[in-house]
């Protein structure tokens, strides 16, 4: 198993910035020596922070070098958004197709990308319209409510991505993730084969199966069973859930791997005993000291995969 940082913090004193909208200058040394330290191999960087260092061969490559010389890969690009959503599909499916071309230039692994859409339908009282947010009994653009042609449409966007991939070995990656068709892990095999794609896998992300209605559409060892033969990327975070059943909503807290309800020593025997060898992202802590929280989870997948007799 090899060990991505898929940081959801930035915060080093005195920087503390937006990690969803990072520039090249917020990976700085005081970061990096500390992502190396904490034991990770690689990061996961978004389509848009390789925007800001150039978007050229020559920047992003140069880039890639200063990354490299703390001991770090750019192991995954983050390129995601929904296709299927007429607004901004079109939109999204040219960044997937140019984070193809940064992952070449950077030696990525895996481009990957969850496929919702911005919320349309915020709040979920009872009798209004589906919601776009986590933890209610309905959920947008969820594979419950899709239509075979939805992933027909999915497939052949993914089969184009995949053969311009394949020149360079990137893989592309769907995460199994909320308010998106692939939220589970039926909807994940399905595309998966009308993809048809040696190149072209899932990112089995338990934590979104986890939040995404009040109670989990399935369990978590179903669901990690069913896809970790196909899986080319792994999202790994973890959450302690509050019910309240009177209002059918849960909301959750986030919490280091080995303090959530997901049984992680279950999901990394999973897939470990499939075959799987890419990068296990831990989605690190968005709140409170993230080198504490996301040492312990690194150091707790460490200590699991040790202990596994393989």
């Amino acid at each position: 198993m090899k060990y991505c940082y898929a940081n959801r913090r930035m915060t080093l004193y005195p920087n503390s910035v937006d990690p969803w909208a990072l520039s090249p200058d917020d990976y700085t040394k005081e970061f990096l020596t500390r992502v190396k330290d904490m034991g990770f191999e690689a990061l996961e960087m978004s389509t848009e922070t390789l925007d800001r260092v150039g978007g050229t061969k020559e920047t992003i490559t140069e880039f890639t070098k200063r990354i490299n010389g703390f001991g770090l890969d750019i192991g995954a690009i983050r390129s995601g958004g929904t296709l299927t959503e007429a607004k901004n599909g079109p939109q999204n499916v040219k960044k997937m197709e140019k984070s193809i071309n940064y992952g070449k230039f950077c030696g990525a692994e895996v481009v990957n990308g969850a496929i919702s859409a911005p919320s349309r339908y915020p709040g979920n009282p009872p009798g209004s319209l589906p919601a776009s947010g986590s933890g209610w009994p309905q959920a947008q653009d969820s594979s419950k409510d899709a239509n075979m042609w939805i992933y027909d449409h999915l497939a052949k966007i993914y089969q184009d991505a995949c053969d311009s991939a394949s020149d360079e070995n990137i893989n592309i990656s769907v995460e199994i993730h909320q308010n998106s068709p692939i939220d589970n892990s039926w909807s994940a095999v399905y595309l998966h084969e009308l993809v048809n794609r040696e190149n072209f896998g899932i990112n089995p992300d338990l934590g979104n199966v986890l939040w995404n209605y009040d109670q989990p559409e399935e369990s978590f060892e179903d669901c990690i069973d069913n896809v970790a033969s196909i899986s080319k990327y792994w999202h790994c975070k973890n959450l302690q859930t509050v019910y309240h059943p009177e209002n059918q909503r849960s909301v959750f807290i986030r919490v280091p791997l080995p303090d959530g309800e997901i049984d992680y020593r279950y999901a990394i025997t999973s897939m470990t005993n499939s075959g799987y060898t890419g990068y296990m992202a831990i989605e690190g802590t968005s709140s409170g000291d993230q080198f504490y929280k996301d040492f312990q989870s690194i150091n707790y997948a460490k200590g699991v995969i040790e202990s596994l007799d393989i």
